[in-house]
């Protein structure tokens, strides 16, 4: 039997979605440019799709892009917002411990395209400064991005306060809300943001596809060309089984998280307290109280996290060690440096991310193996740090 705490990575797809998207498999197979009886239910299937979102987003069907993930979205949203803004100024502002898909973007515009860009330090919880936010800002800033709720840490940032911050200053805000949009407040009006990328496959809907709420006013140029779908932002054939399948995963996520979250809080204290309490040094990485309700990311001193998932997958559980995007890699993550750890520290944390089907019984279940993981891996560590020595 497969436990799994690494929803943060993925989900399965709930079977409310799969049956949304199938009938447009086969049945319904229509291009959505093609202007014919078949074509014409496509669209009105991406249309409905379109309009469904926005009422959940609270924003005008306009504002609503569909792209082929959330990596997409956030390079359409930072690539292509400051590409067609340059002559506005040439500089970015984004934090330490964002997605790859938004440092990579960053650092490929500072290379490549001559733009400047200043990372934000973050507290030992992973949260940014307001204050040192508008210091950040000068006047050839165009541009923040930052993270509604980390994808590691879970640590929710103060977006509205953020969003303030950049009104003042009349700077433009992105926000990647890939974690966040299955548990979080992502009422645009309220959140006062310009630019919100999200992504299917973190809210139980299908892989490859993603949207990105663009605020109307807000220049953009595509990154993709071809055939002008999506308002010219974003060509190519609409995916029609994907895009309902994403907004039925909304749909059902917003609808249901009120329940969701009071369940899934209570299994993530009973299992942050229980390991904490029965393993030693050990302590959690993130915000305490102001994180996502699945997320649990918790540091093991004296051992690898590598170690530990190989044999916590010997009895089925399964968890990560950081993003799956940086999985193949060995080096710590660099979200558990920026707020803090040192590398030798950094290296013994896991993330355990809960989600629909976690129970009771899988959680104990994780209680009962990992303390005698643990205390075997450390049993052969060289390594031996006091909880001192971590000390931010």
């Amino acid at each position: 039997m497969e436990i799994y705490f690494d929803h943060a990575a993925t989900t399965y797809m709930d079977p409310r979605v799969v049956e949304a998207m199938n009938r447009y498999f086969s049945d319904e197979y229509g291009n959505p440019g093609s202007f014919n009886t078949v074509g014409l239910r496509a669209k009105q299937a991406v249309d409905e799709s379109r309009k469904k979102i926005s009422e959940l987003l609270n924003c005008d069907e306009k504002e609503i892009i569909f792209t082929g993930s959330g990596t997409e979205s956030i390079n359409l949203a930072i690539k292509g917002f400051v590409r067609a803004n340059k002559s506005k100024g040439n500089h970015i502002i984004t934090q330490k411990t964002e997605h790859e898909a938004v440092l990579e973007t960053c650092e490929y515009l500072e290379k490549e395209e001559g733009f400047n860009v200043t990372y934000l330090d973050v507290d030992e919880y992973g949260l940014i400064s307001l204050e040192n936010l508008e210091k950040s800002i000068t006047d050839k800033t165009i541009l923040v991005s930052i993270m509604y709720a980390n994808n590691e840490i879970g640590t929710v940032q103060n977006i509205k306060g953020i969003s303030e911050v950049c009104k003042k200053h009349n700077v433009k805000f992105h926000t990647d809300a890939c974690q966040a949009a299955g548990y979080l407040d992502i009422d645009i009006k309220n959140l006062g943001i310009d630019l919100m990328s999200i992504n299917g496959s973190k809210l139980y809907g299908p892989k490859g596809i993603g949207l990105l709420y663009v605020k109307r006013g807000t220049m953009l140029k595509p990154i993709i060309h071809g055939g002008g779908q999506e308002f010219g932002l974003r060509s190519g054939t609409e995916n029609v089984p994907y895009i309902a399948g994403i907004a039925k995963a909304l749909e059902i996520a917003q609808r249901e998280k009120d329940n969701e979250i009071i369940r899934l809080t209570n299994l993530r204290d009973y299992l942050i307290n229980n390991i904490l309490e029965r393993i030693p040094k050990s302590f959690l990485n993130g915000h305490p109280s102001s994180r996502l309700p699945n997320n649990a990311n918790i540091t093991f001193l004296d051992v690898e996290g590598e170690a530990i998932m190989l044999m916590m997958n010997e009895y089925g559980i399964c968890a990560s060690s950081g993003s799956a995007c940086t999985s193949k890699t060995l080096d710590p993550s660099h979200v558990i440096l920026a707020i803090g750890l040192p590398y030798e520290a950094a290296h013994g944390s896991i993330r355990f991310t809960l989600g629909k089907r976690t129970t009771k019984e899988g959680v104990d279940k994780l209680i009962d193996v990992l303390p005698g993981i643990i205390e075997y891996l450390r049993q052969v560590s060289p390594v031996n740090l006091s909880l001192k020595d971590v000390e931010r």
